[in-house]
């Protein structure tokens, strides 16, 4: 056999089919694979590479992540690289700069605070601004290089923003001329070359100021006419997350988009825990209207999203009290020396019952759904690993417990709050929807949420799954005691 550039033997192959691993040797030549040689390949390789022990993948498509601020500054678009990610897709659920008069570059920054928390001082400072239409953004980003491929929405919030001004930021109606322009602008961005267009209709979406999205609460028929400027070009995908608080009527007005338009729609779907039986619902009515000949599709994650909480990180379940608030601002060495301070203690304390009472605080200091995370981490996390039961079986307080913890280490320790696909410790929820033929593999948000959320690890957190997302974690074959023990420990 003729010899090729690269020969990679012996490794633990995962093709992304969802059949099992197994072991073959890969061959490469000018950067295409010209034989996968199972039991071994013939070909000499100028490189060789020993993989035993090792799996061999196709890169990952990370089809939801929000790199449209990193991407104008940084050649590395990580977290999502360093998972394997060859490909990712920004501009999701509507948020993004671009498109962006000069005058409108604050307002957008604030909204990308907001949503995907990103601090102002790192976009002001970062974000060049050498574009104003989406096709100049495209133009700007096509100069760069990146460690991935990258494709791009258009974002309705900056595309409401740019056709109609303080007027689209403060979410009034469209007008017939509103409503063109930025049909024509849809068109326009896709012809440049954007992969379709995006949106949110979730009341979570909300700027630095609180101020809900520009497009949250647009209409049908704003909705309808971009769908359709995308559907006259006969390209594109249309992008949504919503709260889907009326199942069948919001899914109707989405389903209704896709039948005007002829575009195929990702919808994110997840176990909310106010609803955790919701996402079965919408389930149901994605797979009839597929049934039915409308690409819809729901795009998943398989773990828990959960919320991480230390000294380091933007919250932790002291954030809220007052004399915490007061040393915020500081480094971390110079809070862990004002939380050492026993006085300081003492009032922390105290003031805990109190700055609880708000309720806004809720999500992040219920200690009995809130873990240590460990090392590797646990992503399935049982009741006894709460701080609170782990405080009672030490026969402790488990607010002083937290407390304790939070400062050891030298404050590095983390927790771990998973607050959606995980009702009643169980992922069940998530394994059925990642399962399921109607979705698509997603939702890890690389380039957002940088100070409480890391999903961006789902992707080879889900090579851990012995064998593979769609492996069978009830046991057949005697393995699944295994597998569920390999998928709860996944990477960081």
């Amino acid at each position: 056999m003729q010899d090729c550039d690269l020969v990679i033997r012996g490794a633990a192959i995962l093709d992304g089919t969802g059949r099992p691993e197994f072991e073959a040797d890969v061959a490469v030549s000018d950067g295409k694979i010209v034989d996968v040689g199972v039991g071994g390949s013939a070909r000499r390789g100028r490189e060789e590479i020993d993989a035993r022990g090792l799996h061999l993948t196709p890169g990952f498509v990370d089809i939801h992540t929000h790199f449209d601020g990193q991407a104008t500054w940084s050649n590395r678009l990580n977290p999502s690289s360093h998972h394997g990610a060859t490909t990712v897709v920004m501009g999701n659920c509507g948020v993004g700069i671009a498109p962006c008069r000069p005058t409108d570059h604050d307002v957008l920054i604030h909204f990308m605070e907001g949503v995907e928390d990103i601090p102002e001082v790192v976009l002001t400072a970062g974000i060049p601004w050498g574009w104003e239409s989406f096709p100049d953004y495209l133009d700007f980003l096509a100069g760069r290089a990146f460690d991935v491929d990258v494709a791009a929405y258009l974002p309705h919030a900056p595309l409401r923003v740019f056709a109609m001004g303080q007027r689209g930021a403060d979410r009034e109606p469209a007008t017939a001329a509103d409503i063109a322009a930025m049909a024509r602008l849809a068109r326009e961005a896709v012809e440049a070359g954007a992969i379709g267009f995006s949106t949110s209709r979730t009341l979570n979406h909300r700027s630095s100021e609180r101020r809900l999205m520009p497009n949250v609460t647009a209409a049908e028929n704003e909705l309808t006419a971009i769908a359709a400027a995308l559907g006259e070009v006969g390209k594109g995908v249309l992008q949504v997350i919503s709260d889907l608080d009326e199942p069948v009527g919001d899914f109707g007005m989405l389903r209704r988009l896709v039948e005007r338009s002829g575009r195929p729609l990702s919808l994110s779907l997840i176990q909310f825990p106010n609803a955790p039986t919701r996402w079965s619902q919408v389930l149901g009515l994605i797979e009839q209207a597929h049934a039915e000949g409308l690409p819809i599709k729901a795009q998943v994650i398989g773990r828990p999203i959960g919320l991480l909480m230390g000294l380091a990180i933007s919250r932790n379940p002291f954030s809220l009290c007052p004399s915490y608030q007061a040393i915020a601002h500081l480094d971390v060495p110079a809070r862990l020396r004002a939380l050492r301070e026993p006085e300081f203690r003492v009032r922390l304390l105290q003031e805990y019952p109190v700055a609880m009472e708000t309720g806004a605080s809720s999500i992040y200091a219920w200690l009995d759904s809130i873990y240590p995370m460990s090392e590797p981490p646990n992503y399935e996390p049982q009741p006894q690993d709460s701080i609170a039961a782990r405080a009672h079986a030490k026969g402790l307080d488990p607010v002083e417990y937290a407390y304790d913890l939070l400062i050891e280490n030298d404050g590095t320790a983390i927790f771990y709050n998973p607050s959606i696909n995980y009702s009643n410790n169980s992922i069940a929820a998530a394994e059925t929807m990642i399962r399921h033929p109607d979705t698509l593999f997603g939702l890890g948000d690389g380039g957002a949420h940088m100070g409480m959320i890391c999903d961006a690890s789902v992707s080879t957190y889900m090579l851990t799954v012995g064998g593979g997302a769609r492996c069978d974690p009830a046991g057949h074959g005697g393995q699944g005691a295994e597998r569920r023990q390999r998928r709860r420990h996944g990477p960081a």
